[in-house]
């Protein structure tokens, strides 16, 4: 990341990191200056490779919505990168920083529990903030200033909920680790399941820990008719190890959101034998905007996965709001209630909060080992997964 230039930071310092201009005028200045974007995001730590994704797709997303010209009504896009490594005190001090020396709109955030931190600090600061593929709930409505990119984890559980032909009555489990993504989902799983008739329970694990088998065993005690499992990280091969050793995957119907590439081997026979939901894998969307994306990542010795189109589709949002002018009110206005072509196909951004309004995807994964992969089983209309409105 750039160093913060010292005019920059005594402007940040005196008044308590709020925009240097005038109210309501972006902190990038003038119409002519480049429209200065801060991307903080994990490039290292446990979420890198969800983050890596991202970058990928944010990169060609900015060559797909400038047309290749990088610039937005004759201004050049400026774009700095910094890495929160997963920690949302770097990810404050890093977006402080971003702020401080110029830069009005700030997106990247990988992680839930860093978001949540992101997002207060765009309303004090009035710029605008549009997270990556953090999924919690907690972001949509939080404030005027605060987008997201990605889906939200009440989407996944509604997607989830298609796997099932009747709730009333079902005992289910959510196993999950013990952090704002784990909590988010056992507070979506109960409110969308309970209100159809199921009871809700969960099993929590520390995020940092490598010996699941006791967790696994709680699972097997409590015998559910439907084990809901929400899990992000490198522990995920043990995780899935631990669940087959305690016979879950053949006892009870098994439901995830499908993960990244490389972990489809993990999963082996099992893979046969658990339900994914998916938010989005490499051919999910036939449209040509995911043709875009995907011809222009390889080109530039990428791939695309389940986190490349946060990405674009943030590129595509930042350019829609900075074409709307400096004032960060005029970029807000730009961005509710617009309805455009995404990758996954036609996203709408509600006015109301904010939610990402997408379809989403039942999926199988076939093969086993280096051969396994994803076969699209349905999609789930965007009506079908919208989540209610946050008050």
């Amino acid at each position: 990341m750039r160093k913060t230039p010292p005019l920059a930071a005594a402007c940040a310092a005196a008044l308590a990191l709020t925009s240097c201009g005038s109210p309501g005028e972006a902190a990038g200045g003038g119409e002519d200056d480049p429209v200065m974007v801060g991307i903080v995001y994990s490039s290292t730590g446990p979420l890198a490779s969800y983050g890596e994704q991202y970058r990928q797709g944010f990169e060609a997303g900015l060559d797909h919505a400038t047309n290749g010209t990088m610039e937005i009504d004759g201004r050049p896009i400026e774009v700095s990168y910094a890495d929160d490594a997963g920690d949302p005190t770097k990810a404050v001090s890093a977006t402080r920083d971003l702020i401080g020396s110029g830069h009005d709109i700030i997106a990247g955030s990988t992680a839930s529990g860093i978001a949540t931190q992101i997002a207060p600090l765009a309303e004090q600061n009035d710029i605008l903030f549009v997270s990556g593929s953090a999924a919690t709930d907690a972001l949509t409505g939080v404030n005027d200033h605060t987008f997201r990119s990605g889906r939200q984890t009440y989407q996944d559980i509604l997607t989830a909920s298609t796997f099932m032909e009747d709730p009333d009555g079902a005992e289910v489990v959510v196993f999950a680790q013990q952090n704002a993504f784990g909590q988010d989902n056992v507070a979506a799983v109960t409110e969308v399941l309970e209100a159809e008739g199921a009871s809700v329970d969960s099993v929590l694990a520390p995020p940092d820990t490598t010996d699941l088998t006791p967790f696994a065993e709680q699972l097997g005690q409590a015998e559910p008719d439907l084990v809901f499992v929400a899990w992000a990280g490198e522990t995920a091969a043990a995780m899935w190890q631990a669940l087959d050793q305690q016979e879950i995957l053949d006892s009870t119907e098994v439901v995830t959101g499908l993960d990244i590439k490389p972990s489809y081997p993990v999963f082996g026979e099992a893979g046969g034998r658990i339900s994914f939901l998916s938010h989005y894998f490499d051919g999910a969307a036939e449209t040509e905007v995911a043709e875009i994306m995907h011809d222009t990542v390889v080109a530039d010795g990428g791939e695309v996965d389940l986190f490349t189109p946060d990405g674009f589709t943030a590129a595509q949002m930042i350019v829609q709001a900075a074409g709307a002018g400096t004032d960060v009110q005029d970029r807000i206005a730009a961005l509710e209630g617009w309805t455009f072509d995404g990758v996954k196909g036609e996203v709408h951004i509600r006015a109301e909060d904010h939610a990402l309004i997408q379809p989403m995807y039942q999926v199988e994964l076939v093969g086993e080992g280096e051969d396994a992969h994803p076969e699209l089983i349905a999609q789930i209309s965007a009506a079908d997964v919208e989540p209610p409105v946050a008050e």
